[in-house]
């Protein structure tokens, strides 16, 4: 009877994946999404009348890229899934795929500068990200409906207000959520 060679096998965890993007990536993008949505949907309009139109979808895919660190490639597909969500509650549709894949490619670019040190500063980076997305939507929705460009400054102060509440949401989720994803 031959005898058997009786070795410990031992099991490791595959390393996180490196690819354009990994799953705990887009499962945190997803949660973030649909409670942006949520707000979006309840307190966004309840917030409307006074003239500022919070856009908690940005927020979160800002979040989602600052807390995940994600790459430019990454960043992209954060915006244009974004987007897609935003269709539904959209006054242009497709023009959120233009306004959001620059406002995530703006907030990638300042996690990747290392604003503020070793951590962004998630309020200019929030301020910013809404700013970009929230510019193009204003004056390529004014070129799109077909008004004179300079109507668009009309808009200013809704931008302005949107892109303030949400430096302030992206300021008061980002520490919290690193605590609590441990980053």
């Amino acid at each position: 009877m031959a005898t058997q060679n009786a070795q410990a096998r031992t099991v490791t965890a595959a390393p996180a994946s490196k690819g354009l993007v990994n799953v705990s990536s887009l499962v945190l993008l997803a949660i973030l999404l649909a409670a942006g949505f949520i707000l979006n949907m309840t307190v966004g309009n309840a917030l409307a009348v006074t003239g500022i139109k919070p856009q908690f979808i940005i927020a979160a895919y800002a979040l989602a890229i600052a807390l995940t660190q994600a790459s430019f490639a990454q960043a992209a597909i954060f915006g244009i899934l974004s987007a897609a969500v935003i269709q539904i509650t959209t006054s242009i549709p497709g023009l959120n795929f233009v306004t959001e894949l620059a406002g995530a490619l703006t907030m990638v670019a300042l996690v990747k500068s290392n604003i503020g040190g070793d951590k962004i500063n998630p309020f200019i980076a929030g301020l910013l990200t809404t700013l970009v997305s929230g510019v193009l939507f204003a004056a390529l929705g004014t070129i799109i409906m077909g008004a004179a460009l300079p109507t668009a400054l009309a808009k200013v102060p809704i931008v302005l207000g949107t892109a303030v509440f949400n430096a302030v949401v992206v300021q008061a989720l980002f520490f919290p959520l690193c605590k609590v994803l441990g980053k």
